[in-house]
Order: C-alpha cells, then sequence, then structure tokens
C-alpha cells in the first residue's frame, strides 16, 4: 500500500477506519496552472496553488462536497478509491478516514482491480447516489445508512460498470457506462450490453438508452440551465467531449462535438474522465496533462497540472473550491468562480 500524506512533508501509513489528526492548514502544494488565454485569470488567481489534502490511495475518483450544519467549515468531502473498494471522507482540521466500505461490490468472491464505486453525486434529499462498479448499479445510501439499488439493468440485462453521474434539476439521473469496472473489460463472460451507453434513469425507474454512439463514454455534467449534458470519451482513438442538448420531455437530442483534443495547439492527444461545470457555464474537464479549462464556447483557456493523472473534480465549500482525484492524492485549488448549482 502507498504512503499517505496527509499535511506538508507528513508521511503517515494510511490504516482502515482510521482518522488522521489535522492540525495544520500548511499542506503540501504541487504542480501549477498553465495559462494559454488570458480570460483564465478571471477564474483562477495568477497565485493560486494546488494544495495535497491527503494520499495513499490506490485510485482516487468522484469527489463531492457534503454540507454539514454546525461544521465551521461548511462540509467534507466524499470521494472512492475504487480498487479497495470504499468512500473516503476527508474533514478539514480532522483528515481523511474510511466513511464507507464495501463501496462497490459486496459479493463474496473476488472482483477484479476496480470493484468499488465510482462517480459520487448528492440527490435533492442530500443522500449519497453511487455509481458501482462490482455490484454493476446506480445505488442510493439511505439516511438509515442502508443502500437501494435504484437500477441495475436495461432492457433486462445488466449495465457493464457505471462509470459516473449528472442528476438533472428535476431529479433525473444521467450516467455512463463503460467496461472499465468488469474484470476482464471488454472481454468479461458477464457482459450483457455490447455497447457502452448513456442512461436516463426517471424518478419512477424508468432507465431508457439515450446514446450509444460514444465508444467510451466517461465523465457527464450538465450545464448550469440544464439544457445542455456534456460527456467525456475516454478513448483516445477519439478524443471529443460531446454536447447533447436536453430536449422538453427531458430525453437527449443529437449531440455536437464540444472539443475535440487532437485539434488542440497546446496539449497533447487524449480523451477525458470526469469533469464539472461552472455558473459561467466554462467546463472544467480532466484530459491530457490535467484539468482542462474550457469555454462555455469550445475554447481552451488553461489547465491545472498536479503532475499525476487526475480522474475527477469535485465543487465544494461555498463553491469556489475545486477538489481534484489525482491517483493516490486529494488535492485542491481555489477559483475565483463558483460552480454551477452554488448560491
Amino acid at each position: 500500500m502507498k504512503t499517505a500524506l496527509c499535511a506538508a512533508a507528513v508521511l503517515v501509513a494510511i490504516l482502515p477506519s482510521m482518522a488522521w489528526s489535522q492540525n495544520t492548514t500548511n499542506f503540501a502544494r504541487i504542480g501549477r496552472v498553465d495559462r494559454f488565454d488570458s480570460s483564465l485569470d478571471g477564474l483562477i488567481a495568477k497565485d493560486a496553488v494546488i494544495e495535497v489534502l491527503c494520499g495513499g490511495f490506490d485510485w482516487a475518483e468522484g469527489p463531492v462536497w457534503v454540507p454539514e450544519k454546525g461544521n465551521k467549515f461548511g462540509g467534507y468531502v466524499l470521494f472512492s478509491d475504487i480498487p479497495p473498494n470504499s468512500v473516503i471522507k476527508w474533514q478539514e482540521g480532522i483528515g481523511s478516514s474510511v466513511f464507507l466500505k464495501p463501496s462497490g461490490y459486496t459479493g463474496a468472491a473476488d472482483y477484479g482491480r476496480e470493484p468499488g464505486s465510482n462517480g459520487l453525486a448528492l440527490d435533492a434529499q442530500g443522500r449519497l447516489v453511487s455509481c458501482e462498479h462490482g455490484d454493476r448499479r446506480i445505488s442510493v445510501l439511505t439516511a438509515g445508512g442502508g443502500k437501494v439499488t435504484l437500477a441495475d439493468r436495461w432492457d433486462g440485462k445488466r449495465f457493464n460498470s457505471p462509470n459516473d453521474l449528472a442528476i438533472r434539476d428535476n431529479g433525473d439521473i444521467f450516467f455512463t457506462d463503460p467496461i472499465y469496472g468488469l474484470p476482464r473489460r471488454e472481454k468479461d463472460p458477464m457482459r450483457e450490453i455490447d455497447f457502452c451507453g448513456v442512461y436516463r434513469l426517471q424518478k419512477d425507474g424508468t432507465v431508457t438508452l439515450q446514446s450509444k454512439e460514444i465508444s467510451r463514454p466517461n465523465g457527464i455534467a450538465f450545464s448550469p440551465d440544464h439544457k445542455t449534458l456534456y460527456v467525456a470519451n475516454s478513448d483516445g482513438r477519439d478524443p471529443v467531449w460531446r454536447a447533447f442538448p436536453v430536449k422538453e420531455d427531458g430525453s437527449l437530442g443529437s449531440p455536437r462535438a464540444f472539443f475535440d483534443s487532437s485539434k488542440q495547439a497546446n496539449i497533447s492527444r487524449g480523451g477525458g474522465d470526469g469533469l464539472k461545470v461552472d455558473a459561467k457555464g466554462n467546463v472544467f474537464a480532466t484530459g491530457p496533462g490535467g484539468v482542462l479549462v474550457i469555454s462555455p464556447e469550445g475554447k481552451l483557456l488553461g489547465r491545472i497540472v498536479t503532475g499525476e493523472r487526475i480522474a475527477n473534480v469535485g465543487w465544494g465549500n461555498n463553491g469556489s473550491v475545486l477538489y481534484l482525484t489525482s491517483d493516490m492524492y486529494l488535492c485542491r485549488i481555489k477559483t475565483l468562480t463558483r460552480g454551477a448549482g452554488f448560491k
């Protein structure tokens, strides 16, 4: 197991279910911000730094901010550590601890390299909604601590491995379903759906396929007005982020190419993972080299670079802090903007 970095130059081993005391805000700093357009200065200050909050994880994913009354910092962060089948909680002044285990697979047999939960979100009731690899479902954690399956199949067939999700303002859950959580991925004998889809889960439990044309759909997020849904493709052969219009009936229309990394001079060609949108419509999308900051018009403004692979991002605190799950680390950077949905 990797060592854990939970405050500046302090290395300790992460033990299951243990929270580490954190009496300092002097966090280690890594990386840089690449500025490709001057308008980035209005989103990320020139002196902004990337802080490492904790580490030692196998593959961190899906950060989500959980508001908490009475917490002087306003809440805490939950994120998935996929290989050890866990959700981790990080709280300012306290540190990291195991919040939920198992998080994505409850079976008895071994389930490959990535059994745990992936993307996380909060519904309108503040409940944790998870994309689960091993149990191949979308679940919700109830107030009593038990999980309820919201969906685990389409057209009578089990999903591949739900990856990431976005909840629309009417409660519909849109999610992606590539093959990364299956033990043998596209060749897995348990696979029942022969494509990677984008799905819509309505509040009455109805699941409808919205797209099967993206080879490896991954990160997913709505525009601030919830009239556009952005979906990343993690396939480097087709490194295009697509924008789907949301029709009056709540289904998706035909997508347009929003951003293509192969046509950019400042970055290498490569697909994307998780993404989020700010209140101004800018897209913060993990991609080649870090978090790409893309204007609503699809122009690359800059890139947040930790030096490690970044799987996903999530807004927190008052909406101006961007949390990054970067390989073994949970990091953050303070911005001059706010995430969509924050007031």
